[in-house]
């Protein structure tokens, strides 16, 4: 093996549901239907499947044809039946540390029912659409568990964003009913959610009311008729009582979620019941190896696919104790995760390599103030992890104890695609091979493989049951953009090159999007929200290395005559883009240029101006306009 390997110890190994890491996958390789129908097998069903695979509409996968599931009855009713009943699901700590809540199963199931009780309410039918816009509180997995369970799906809007971009994800997926709380709490200051919501329902016709859970207990507007406070609805008689689960087909719409693409348009990325259950249950059993005694704390936000797959759905299929916290790394010390981890006992703790690098900047004396000995397995997410900030993880928090499941996936295949479990040998930096039934390749721009530790483009050859059907209302789009470059692969708009031991490097976007701290920005959003500011003619944004952050914003702006370059209008204009689409998208710099590079055909170079940033050779001019 090149490089730097670290092997697992006896100890994980032993615990292991994987054994034996390449039966398991030569079994999937070898029938990779049966092997996905006996994960599925696990679950529960109200009916099993005609067909596990049905390709007959290629790109336009369906997995388990025919069966009858949902996946809120496998995430909550399953558990009532068995011992789990009385444990706990979910433990959830405030940001400033003066309250907790926790929930078993049992609470879970009325909180749920309680929940969806009162959206049924609300004239909110099966195939709804439900927007939630919320904090890191315990009733946004309430409001999504709800929402499943009668058959509606939801569309989360992550608290961070702003007016235009709520405004957009409501108006696009026809929202019913908006689910949201008077503010949220992130490092002390107040996030006016509510009054967010208020501005972006101005032009929002579909929207007929909006449930207002009391978080922070500020004062915010109540408009008469369409908005209800949570806690008054719950003391309703309709609130109270069982519920049933909706019996949906394996096919039926879970959710909506939006992603930034290339093009100024977020995509709607479409998600079932039966597929995105089988694929998010059996990739964190298997890659966290889940046991009844864990306590297992993903930190990221439900806004997000991460919060979606592995905070709310996969733990909760797999019976587990979820650990869920409001707050962020380092408010108020950098101490306050680890402080977490030592109070409740976690033992599994997956969070983004822009947490890890931030925190690392703390030193070690922070960490080492804790006993950190409950962890077992440590986790990546969100973007490829730099070696050195893996060692820091592994050394420092892990005691060089804990294997690093470095996982890579996206909001487009619901799932862990290539991901260690804790059998495999792990080299840092590295999310080593695909998972059980999944073949990678990595392509030139005409489509041939390229030689090992060579870059292209990385694809996926096998389908696999958590991934997207489609892109809401858009199907012209989804072929377009990841089935039309390599006819009968799928393009997942990332380089990566592979190692000569067959592990897998993931290097970034190939596309214009921009992962800042892991979440992905579009360079057409962020142009779009510049070019809306009465002093801008034209703008071009892209993303450059940053040493906690991956990647971060640099915009180039060609002003209107009349306007000058100032470190004020700088400023401005960073305001103006975290205005538009939230903190997370505010620019680490603009500059202003007389003239932006652009093709001759009018595209903007933007790798030109990535070079020229870097000081770096600028490559082929030739398509550049004179």
């Amino acid at each position: 093996m090149e490089g730097e390997v670290y092997y697992p110890s006896q100890d994980s190994i032993a615990k292991s549901y994987v054994q034996d890491w390449e039966a398991l996958a030569e079994s999937a390789r070898k029938d990779l239907q049966g092997f996905w129908a006996e994960r599925a097998d696990e679950l529960f069903w109200f009916k099993k499947w005609d067909k596990v695979l049905d390709d007959s509409q290629k790109p336009f996968f369906k997995w388990f044809t025919g069966a009858k599931v949902n996946i809120a009855y496998n995430c909550v009713d399953v558990h009532l039946q068995t011992y789990r009943k009385n444990k706990l699901a979910l433990i959830w700590e405030s940001e400033d540390g003066k309250s907790d809540r926790t929930f078993s199963y049992y609470s879970l199931n009325r909180e749920v029912c309680r929940m969806a009780n009162i959206i049924k309410a609300m004239g909110v039918e099966k195939g709804d659409r439900v927007t939630i816009y919320m904090g890191r509180i315990p009733e946004i997995m309430f409001a999504m568990l709800a929402c499943a369970k009668i058959g509606a799906i939801h569309s989360v809007v992550f608290g961070g964003f702003s007016v235009d971009a709520l405004h957009e994800r409501i108006s696009d997926s026809e929202s019913k009913l908006i689910i949201t709380c008077d503010g949220s709490l992130q490092n002390g200051k107040l996030v006016e959610l509510k009054r967010i919501v208020d501005e972006s329902l101005r032009h929002c016709p579909t929207v007929e009311n909006v449930i207002v859970v009391k978080r922070t207990g500020h004062e915010v507007p109540m408009e008469a008729g369409r908005d209800h406070w949570f806690h008054d609805l719950c003391a309703l008689p309709i609130a109270n009582g069982k519920c049933t689960t909706e019996v949906m087909d394996a096919e039926d719409p879970l959710f909506i979620l939006y992603t930034s693409g290339s093009t100024g348009k977020p995509k709607a990325i479409l998600h079932t019941h039966g597929g995105y259950m089988v694929g998010t249950y059996t990739t964190l059993k298997y890659v966290f190896d889940i046991n009844d005694e864990d306590r297992f704390w993903c930190t990221a936000d439900p806004g997000w696919i991460t919060g979606h797959s592995y905070l709310v759905y996969g733990p909760l299929l797999t019976g587990a104790t979820i650990f869920m916290f409001e707050g962020g790394p380092a408010f108020p010390y950098p101490n306050r995760w680890w402080q977490l981890i030592e109070r409740f006992g976690v033992s599994v703790f997956y969070t983004a390599p822009t947490a890890i690098r931030a925190l690392m900047r703390f030193g070690e004396a922070w960490p080492n103030k804790h006993d950190l000995s409950s962890l077992r397995l440590l986790g990546s997410v969100g973007e490829p992890i730099n070696p050195e900030a893996w060692k820091w993880f592994h050394r420092v928090i892990g005691k060089e104890r804990c294997p690093i499941m470095d996982t890579w996936w996206q909001t487009e295949t619901g799932m862990f695609m290539i991901t260690p479990t804790p059998v495999v040998p792990l080299k840092p930096g590295s999310g080593t091979r695909p998972f059980f039934g999944q073949e990678a390749e990595i392509l030139d721009e005409q489509g041939n493989p390229v030689a090992d530790d060579h870059e292209g483009y990385l694809v996926l050859k096998n389908p696999w049951p958590a991934m997207m059907r489609t892109l809401y209302k858009d199907p012209d789009r989804y072929v377009e953009t990841y089935w039309k470059k390599y006819p009968g692969k799928y393009m997942t708009g990332d380089s990566a090159r592979r190692d000569k031991d067959g592990y897998f490097w993931i290097i970034g976007r190939v596309d214009d999007v921009i992962k800042v701290s892991g979440h992905r920005l579009g360079t057409a959003e962020i142009e779009s929200a510049l070019i809306t500011h009465p002093a801008v003619a034209e703008s071009a944004a892209i993303g450059l290395p940053h040493e906690v952050k991956g990647q971060a914003i640099y915009c180039f702006v060609h002003l209107k005559p009349g306007f000058a370059p100032t470190e004020d209008l700088s400023e401005e204009l960073r305001q103006h883009v975290a205005r538009h689409l939230g903190p997370i998208a505010r620019p680490e710099e603009v500059n202003f240029i007389d003239k932006l590079p652009k093709t001759r055909s009018g595209k903007i170079m933007r790798r030109v101006l990535k070079a020229r940033a870097q000081g770096l050779p600028e490559g082929d001019l030739s398509t550049l306009e004179e």
